[in-house]
């Protein structure tokens, strides 16, 4: 009899995990990107925002509530978990990537250089179509997850330089 495949737990915010009154090093939701630390600031920082943008939209509840200065000035809410954004290469993002989609409630938010090169989205997506896994090149990966799982996937991985 064939072996019965499985795919990992998708990840899901619960009303317990939103904690905005704990440091981020006690939430039990932890949130990090490994960028190829190699790119130039400005296609890192465009990975890092692209990916936020999708962790945003994707996990609803993971950005905390808005707050008043002083002056009465509103400022939006800003993510409870914090966001640590580690350097790796090219490899290790690759890697890092593969290992977290196997891990159970892991978000896992990648941003294909394809996609960095498209002009337009719908011609992103015919590409990405096209490409095989295994010829797909990173500039990061974004991961939200169990602290212990997250910590365990970027190991001690370096920030972002």
């Amino acid at each position: 009899m064939p072996e019965q495949l499985t795919s990992p737990a998708r990840f899901e915010l619960e009303d317990q995990d939103i904690e905005i009154g704990k440091s981020t090093r006690e939430a039990r939701v932890r949130w990090a990107m490994v960028i190829d630390h190699d790119l130039a600031p400005g296609v890192a920082a465009n990975a890092a925002s692209c990916m936020a943008a999708a962790v945003g939209e994707r996990v609803p509840g993971i950005v905390g509530p808005g707050g008043v200065d002083a002056s009465g000035t509103n400022h939006p809410g800003l993510p409870w978990t914090g966001c640590t954004v580690l350097g790796a290469d090219a490899a290790t993002v690759h890697r890092v990537r593969s290992a977290s989609l196997a891990r159970d409630g892991v978000l896992v938010v990648d941003m294909p250089k394809k996609a960095a090169q498209a002009r337009a989205y719908a011609a992103y997506l015919d590409v990405l179509a096209e490409s095989e896994p295994a010829d797909i090149d990173y500039l990061g990966v974004s991961l939200v997850g169990p602290r212990t799982t997250i910590g365990k996937l970027v190991g001690r991985l370096p920030l972002l330089r």
